[in-house]
Parts: structure tokens; sequence; C-alpha cells
């Protein structure tokens, strides 16, 4: 039986994909290995939305490559995803022994690919084109033993493609413009994974909340993303549900609105901000202003107070000035994020950002992202404190990671909690807030007080 190793680079979409596409090997008679130097055959996922995945990703596969010359010639070794997608035949030409490049609406194809390859009917494979309807390919799961996920949750891929053209953003061009999966299929892949455990699931599409646009009209004032919503919230066995990532721009009255309907939606909120200057969200062609999204979360916050909102922040973009810096540093000081990510601009081959006036010297952009993190960290764990003596309620995903002895899980703002001796995947349990590190919260069960009265 051959087996392959899958390493996955990016976001929770490519993780989604590597799932789908190992979930198709194994049916096909493949086996997981648990280390590459196991496997026959080692598949990277790649990322391009940023440039340090990339240049990970080609050191793997640099790496592997210098292995298969030495000591395994036999050993099968694959780029497949977004960086794959847009520098094809790039990737053929600088990496000889890479047999196969695979494009994000081909994935679903791979085990065919590996089967040419094995048989020698194919010497090598570049498969980059677009597939029409390739966006409902890929609803295969392996859950159990897959990387970090448990039983307890999953990724359900909704959409592919986006249509917002971001000026700093490729991903128009790796995954297309959007397509959306039928709700129907949606809500049968959710009914599945309840059926097998599965008591969370994670909507998943590049801007989420377009789910739908220009094919389903809008119901009662409910968007087809509410619509949708709405349909996995009836459910049977699925207590939470989640999504990412959105725009900002999705936010109407009607989702707002759902958080305070739907009790299996969890009250957290990632919405990627950027920057806090409205002349730099124009730059980057973002579509609302600072003032907007101000608003939203005013809005979130008086429909559930204890909402946890997140965002993405990008320093050092083109023409940024010390003063646009500073109002994104203000934006963060008045939202008082829970947590964000913050990145280090770095330009895109292709986008319109990367052939813009005024980039800037890498020493500055250094040094505002290290104030800005600075920032984020202080504010964000004033939170996280801010919660010791309270009462959450934690869904179960397993052992932690650090240290197996203890389990860890989420609270339905989407903070991690860690605590002391095991418990069921997927079970719900109730604890409280005995002490907070830096995003990390550490709790011990009610029950388990109960015990020590």
């Amino acid at each position: 039986m051959p087996s392959v190793y899958i390493k996955t680079y990016g976001c929770q979409m490519n993780e989604r994909d590597s799932e789908a596409v190992a979930a198709r090997l194994v049916a096909k008679g493949y086996a997981l290995a648990a280390v590459e130097g196991e496997a026959d055959v080692v598949l990277v996922n790649t990322c391009s939305v940023r440039d340090l995945a990339e240049q990970k990703a080609l050191g793997k596969m640099r790496a592997l490559s210098g292995n298969k010359r030495r000591w395994r010639p036999g050993l099968l070794l694959g780029l497949m995803g977004c960086m794959a997608q847009s520098r094809g035949q790039e990737l053929v030409d600088r990496l000889p022994d890479v047999d196969l490049v695979v494009g994000t609406q081909k994935l679903h194809h791979l085990p065919d690919y590996l089967d040419a390859l094995r048989s020698g009917t194919r010497q090598r494979v570049l498969e980059t084109g677009a597939e029409p309807g390739s966006e409902s390919a890929l609803s295969d799961h392996l859950l159990a033993g897959w990387g970090t996920r448990k039983t307890a949750t999953a990724y359900v891929s909704i959409m592919q493609g986006c249509n917002q053209f971001c000026t700093f953003c490729i991903v128009p061009s790796t995954r297309g413009l959007e397509r959306s999966r039928p709700l129907a299929d949606i809500v049968s892949e959710c009914r599945a994974l309840a059926a097998r455990g599965v008591r969370e699931v994670t909507l998943l599409g590049q801007i989420v909340t377009s789910y739908g646009k220009g094919e389903l009209r809008p119901q009662a004032g409910r968007s087809a993303f509410v619509q949708l919503l709405d349909a996995v919230q009836a459910v049977d066995g699925l207590e939470r549900i989640r999504f990412t990532a959105p725009h900002p721009k999705g936010y109407g009255d009607d989702l707002v609105e759902a958080y305070a309907r739907l009790g299996k939606l969890c009250e957290h909120a990632h919405l990627p901000v950027q920057s806090g200057s409205d002349r730099v969200l124009r730059l980057m062609h973002r579509g609302y202003t600072r003032a907007r999204f101000l608003e939203i979360v005013r809005k979130l916050r008086q429909t559930r107070p204890e909402i946890g909102v997140t965002t993405d922040l990008i320093v050092g973009f083109p023409g940024e000035t010390e003063a646009d810096f500073e109002e994104t540093c203000d934006l963060v000081r008045e939202v008082g994020f829970d947590q964000a990510y913050v990145f280090r601009y770095s330009p895109r081959q292709g986008t319109p950002a990367a052939a813009m006036p005024g980039g800037l010297p890498a020493e500055v952009i250094e040094d505002r992202h290290s104030r800005l993190l600075t920032l984020v960290n202080e504010l964000g764990s004033a939170r996280y404190r801010a919660l010791v003596g309270c009462q959450v309620e934690v869904l179960a995903e397993g052992p932690s990671r650090k240290n197996p002895k203890r389990w860890q899980g989420r609270t339905r703002a989407n903070k991690i909690v860690v605590w002391e001796g095991a418990t069921e995947v997927g079970r719900l349990i109730d604890l409280r807030v005995e002490r907070a590190s830096a995003f990390t919260l550490y709790g011990l069960p009610l029950e388990c007080q109960d015990d020590l009265k």
C-alpha cells in the first residue's frame, strides 16, 4: 500500500483542501504517513498570500528534492495549491525533481494524477486550468487522526474564489472568481459530519459573507449567507457554528441580527480591517471607511456584549505615512481587539500594489510591525486577564499539544482554554477561569469545584 504525507502552508482553506485530498487518497488505497521520511509520496500544499509562506514551501521542496536525488529516487514529489496555480510552469522549470504541480481547481484529480505517474503513463504532471464545478468537488473528510483537527470540529468549504480585488491580494488569480456551492449540498455535508460526531463546523470562503451573491435572492431581508446560517442552525447534533474569513462589507444588519437570533452561531467575529487610515483603505480597495468599520463593531457589541472581535492588520503598505500608521494604532486602541494578526506588507507579483510608488524601507516596516504588535498584545492580554474568575463554556477538542496531560478547547468567543485532566472529545463543559497568559486561559471544570466543596 503506497503512503502519502501532506505538508500544508497557509490558511484554514489550505488545511481543508489538504484534508479533502488526503481523504480521496485514502479512499483510493493510500495510507497516511506519520512523517515525510516514511512516505512514498510527499505533497506540499502551498500558499501565495504572503512571501514568507511561499519561501517556506520552496525551501521545503528543495530539501525534499535533495533527499530524493541522494537517497530515494523513487519518491514522488508534488506541489499543490495557490503557488502551484500562480507559478505553475515556473515551478516545473525551477524544480526538475518535482513530479507534479497541481492548481487549486484540479486538486480533486490528484489520486488519478498519482496513479498515472506510478504506472508510467505520465512522466510529469502540470495541471493549473480552470474547471467549472470545482468548488463542489472537495467535500470529503477524514476527521479522526488528521493533523490537529479533532472529531469535535470540522471545516466546511462553502465557496471558492474572490471578487474583491484588494490591491495587495493575489487570491483572485490563484482561486478564481467567486463560485458558491448549492446550499442543500452544504447542509447535507454538515448533517453527515454531525452524524460522525462533529459538534462544531466552521464555514469557509475567501470572503465567506459573499456566499450566494447573484445566485440566491434575499428572503425576508436576509442575505444568501444568513439563509445558509439559518439552514445550518437547523442541523441536529451540531452545537456550534463559526465562519471565516468574512469582509466588513458583508456585515449587514441581517448578519448582526443573526448573532442574537441563532443560538448555535458563536459570538466571535473576525473582521479584517487591514488599516485604520481611510487613505490607505482606498489605496487597498477595501470598500469601507474607518467610520463604517467602527459602526459594525459597535452594533455587534451592542447585540452581543460578550462577543470576541479579532482582526488582520497590514503595516508598510506602499505610501503608508507615519500619520497613517498612527491612525491604525488609534483604531486598535478604540476597538480593543481580543487578538489581531499583524502582517508586514509583502508585494505579490501581478497585484496592483506591487507596482505602486512609495515602497517603504524594510527597517521602517519592521519598526512599525514591532510597535503595532506590542500594542495589540498589550490590549489583547488585558482583555484575557479580565476573564479571570468568569465562567465559560468550552468545547473539548482533545489533549493540549504542549502538554498531553492537559486538555484544551475553545470558548464560544474563540479563546483557547486549557485545563487539567481528560474528558470526552466533543463534550461541552463549563469552567471557571483561574488565570490567563498571553492569549490562553487556564480553567477549572465546575464539576471539579463541586468535588472540592
